[in-house]
């Protein structure tokens, strides 16, 4: 008996932790689903509902206005205005309307959570008008407003009306970003920012870590505490500075201040990373290549970064991803021209300033995404593949 319990004790050891990595993959997952899907809903839908009702029919309670008199047409005696409320093409379909013009009686039903007092007249059913006359209004949006004497209402009549709106799905939002003027420049923009501002900090920051691991010169350790301080300081606060600086030496607004700036906001932790990574290394590695006669220079190239794979990948996609959706540094650092402006900076000026057109923000965060995770899925490749052969040459 006693031997069997290490056995169930693993064993529901192995069952908590699966269970645990399954509910830690669902929160993770279940926001950019229903991120995706929201992404291809209809903007009206968009407006109203939940991304876990897009299969389900919704209901809305909107507002009609039928055109003025001046569209009426004289038929057999009837003045008549007749026509549809819904664009051509759309499949909402009118469940009951009322209020407005309508008579009403004690029936109640809201409209955006207010009381409005409308009665709940079915499609199809002609409506007696006071004065004379009938209103009819279908399912499918086409009305009939029917008079025995000329309407003489300079402004259409409004009345309310609850519609059923069936699941629809669209790439409209993507094909309005798409065709937005500007983006696809914006597009090379961001990569043109991104790529240098990832090189350029991880080929400075390994050339430090390896000096603070392996090389002996006064004030290492000083100088690597000055580093690790530097983590914690905000990098709005030197903003303003660096820009004043900028502006003097004339880099303001230009691609090699932006890579300057990223570059410096990201060594501070590039160096703590790495360092404490190309600090585990065998020593007898390094060693070994002192005693075959090779530099430094050649230590590193030749043995170090190899053996760092793992951890230069890792850095590689945070500073990526950083770099990618930053939008306070380039706004700072760059201007808005065609030639300059960032996705994360065109994508907001298409949303607007009031958020007019905040639908779209589904389908531009898959837009701006794109990238990032086809950078993440190829360097974790390359991450595993250097984390094995890592392990290989210590041994």
């Amino acid at each position: 008996m006693n031997a069997r319990v290490p056995i169930l004790n693993l064993s529901v050891g192995g069952l908590l932790a699966r269970l645990a990595l399954l509910i830690i993959v669902i929160l993770w997952t279940v926001p950019t689903f229903g991120l995706f899907i929201s992404s291809l809903r209809d903007k009206d839908q968009l407006a109203i509902s939940g991304w876990w009702t897009a299969l389900q029919t919704t209901t809305a309670y909107e507002q009609a206005r039928t055109p003025a008199a001046d569209a009426q047409v004289n038929i057999d005696g009837q003045y008549v205005i007749a026509g549809s409320f819904f664009e051509e093409g759309d499949t909402k379909r009118i469940r009951s309307f009322g209020g407005g013009f309508l008579p009403d009686n004690d029936a109640i039903e809201y409209l955006q959570g207010e009381q409005q007092g409308i009665r709940d007249y079915e499609p199809g059913v002609p409506v007696a008008l006071e004065g004379g006359g009938t209103m009819t209004v279908n399912a499918d949006g086409t009305f009939e407003l029917v008079s025995p004497t000329p309407f003489e209402f300079e402004r259409g009549q409004r009345f309310f009306y609850m519609a059923e709106i069936p699941p629809r799905f669209t790439l409209e939002n993507y094909q309005e970003i798409a065709g937005a003027e500007g983006v696809y420049q914006a597009f090379l923009n961001t990569l043109t920012v991104t790529v240098p501002a990832t090189i350029i900090p991880i080929a400075v920051a390994a050339f430090a870590a390896y000096a603070f691991s392996w090389m002996d010169f006064p004030g290492r350790r000083f100088l690597f505490y000055v580093v690790v301080a530097l983590l914690v300081v905000p990098l709005q606060m030197a903003l303003i500075p660096l820009l004043r600086v900028y502006n003097g030496v004339g880099i303001a607004k230009t691609y090699p201040g932006i890579w300057l700036a990223h570059t410096g906001f990201g060594l501070p932790l590039a160096i703590y990373l790495l360092r404490n990574y190309i600090g585990t290394l065998p020593r007898e590695i390094i060693e070994s290549a002192k005693i075959d006669g090779a530099s430094h220079f050649q230590t590193f190239t030749k043995l170090v970064v190899p053996l760092s794979v793992p951890a230069l990948a890792s850095f590689a996609i945070l500073q990526f991803l950083w770099v990618w959706n930053d939008l306070l540094v380039a706004l700072v650092f760059l201007g808005k021209s065609p030639d300059q402006i960032v996705l994360t900076s065109k994508l907001r000026e298409l949303i607007g300033s009031r958020a007019d057109n905040w639908e779209i923000l589904t389908s531009s965060a898959f837009v701006s995404i794109i990238v990032p995770l086809l950078v993440f899925f190829a360097l974790q490749r390359y991450f595993v593949r250097g984390l094995m052969a890592g392990s290989v040459k210590g041994g």
